[in-house]
């Protein structure tokens, strides 16, 4: 019993990232989800009280593995430059992936205080990664670097999802450049 309830929460969180991939949150609903899975919505009460709960438990299971992913790119990289090209390649390189695109739906939602808290910590060792790279680089505000840094890398994720005209590579290397030439300083 309890193997097929793992199945049936598996498949309504396999559902909710296809639903927050095409249409956000606000596509993620009960209705829906039981619709997806065949479930009965009473059942999706049972294995989620909430939609939060819902996001919790995405952050809770995929920013983990979205960030590990990144993190071991980085850490095959030798130099502190190499670090954060591989920190913003692969970022970029997950934005197609349907986790990454829940994971950004997510990001860009209102979430309740222990979905933040999920995301933070998941995104912690990430920060501190790029943080300890731009400060090998010599600079004298690590963070608030990273913070910009992000900003280019969800910028970039954005043009990439909206099919923007240019191609994802161009996209990337432009991207790649950008915070090269800005974490020079």
């Amino acid at each position: 019993m309890a193997e097929h309830r793992s199945m049936q929460r598996a498949a309504l969180l396999d559902a909710a990232r296809s639903l927050l991939s095409q249409g956000g949150t606000e596509a993620l609903t009960f209705p829906a989800l039981a619709e997806r899975t065949g479930l009965a919505r009473s059942s999706v009460y049972e294995y989620f009280r909430s939609r939060a709960a819902v996001v919790e438990e995405l952050c809770a299971v995929d920013f983990p593995v979205w960030a590990a992913e990144v993190e071991a790119a980085m850490s095959q990289a030798e130099t502190p430059e190499g670090k954060v090209e591989a920190y913003v390649r692969q970022q970029l390189a997950l934005v197609g992936d349907r986790r990454h695109r829940a994971v950004v739906a997510i990001s860009a939602s209102e979430l309740d205080a222990g979905a933040r808290e999920k995301i933070r910590a998941a995104h912690g060792g990430l920060v501190a990664m790029i943080v300890e790279a731009l400060g090998d680089m010599g600079h004298d505000q690590p963070r608030m670097a990273a913070m910009l840094l992000q900003g280019i890398v969800d910028a970039a994720v954005r043009r990439i999802e909206l099919g923007a005209a240019e191609d994802p590579d161009a996209i990337t290397d432009a991207a790649v450049a950008m915070a090269l030439r800005g974490v020079r300083g």
